[in-house]
């Protein structure tokens, strides 16, 4: 998807309005027709961040909070660092997550001397969702090795471990492939290598790099359904877990975050161009 950056809050609003205006036609010019079938979806919104502040300012804390340190479970091969060296404003309405190999000897990682720095953050002690529309405006960086993720956990979390918890992935992205994107839910039962999930591909050789693409879950009691730029490419109920748990009818938390490395990207090679960055236009949450 290309074109202007438009806030959710605003398409939202204006989407109410022509729809108020829509109905008022059609009851003037024919107050015994039948209503035609709308695709009604969620209009209150519960959370947003639309990123807006000066350049290299700090995400809100009131919203999000960074969580700094490596990531041994994954073998993942970055260390997220706090502050603004690796997630700041752009002052155009964005936030930049960079992975770089700038600042990495500065830190101690599971295997030694880091190798690159990188950031993570979340809502934990700030928002947790249940049920709605989550969705994100992203471009997503490329390369091998580049793991970009937008992601939930159960908000029991780690009270319940994982992957008790559960684990929604709203995007997924494995930068040697980046035309395409994941969509995978991790629970008891079906976690790791064996979550549940589908897969997106742009058409015509498109790259998720080139633009902004608008990545959302539609969650209710027993769904999930997985959209790009609203198109739907997958759906999940609990007749798809083969008899596990669902563990997805409770609240989670947010996570953005860009890892590099780990079991399922491996490592970057003599390709990967370093810096790489996350551009995130806003993050939104809406029920109905």
């Amino acid at each position: 998807m290309s074109g202007a950056r438009r806030s959710p809050t605003r398409r939202w609003l204006a989407g109410g309005t022509v729809l108020a205006l829509g109905l008022t036609s059609l009851l003037a010019a024919n107050a015994q027709a039948e209503p035609e079938p709308t695709d009604v979806r969620p209009t209150e919104v519960v959370f947003v961040d639309d990123f807006d502040g000066a350049a290299g300012s700090p995400v809100d804390s009131s919203k999000w909070q960074m969580d700094p340190g490596d990531n041994a479970s994954n073998a993942e091969l970055q260390y997220y660092t706090e502050g603004t060296d690796n997630a700041q404003l752009d002052g155009e309405g964005n936030l930049v997550i960079t992975a770089t190999e700038e600042g990495a000897a500065n830190h101690q990682c599971y295997y030694g001397t880091c190798e690159y720095t990188s950031a993570r953050m979340n809502t934990s002690s700030t928002f947790a969702a249940e049920y709605g529309r989550v969705e994100a405006r992203i471009k997503l960086p490329q390369g091998q090795g580049i793991w970009p993720a937008f992601w939930m956990l159960g908000s029991d979390f780690p009270g319940v471990p994982w992957p008790d918890s559960g684990e929604i992935d709203i995007m997924e992205m494995v930068g040697h492939e980046p035309g395409t994107v994941h969509g995978t839910v991790h629970g008891p039962g079906y976690s790791g290598g064996e979550g549940i999930g589908a897969s997106y591909s742009l058409p015509n050789g498109e790259i998720f790099a080139d633009d902004f693409h608008t990545f959302a879950i539609d969650w209710a009691p027993d769904s999930l359904v997985w959209s790009v730029d609203g198109q739907v490419y997958q759906e999940l109920t609990p007749a798809d877990l083969g008899g596990d748990a669902w563990v997805f009818n409770k609240p989670f938390f947010m996570i953005l975050n860009v890892a590099v490395g780990g079991n399922w990207p491996g490592p970057p090679d003599d390709s990967t161009s370093f810096p790489q960055q996350m551009v995130v236009d806003y993050v939104s949450v809406t029920t109905g």
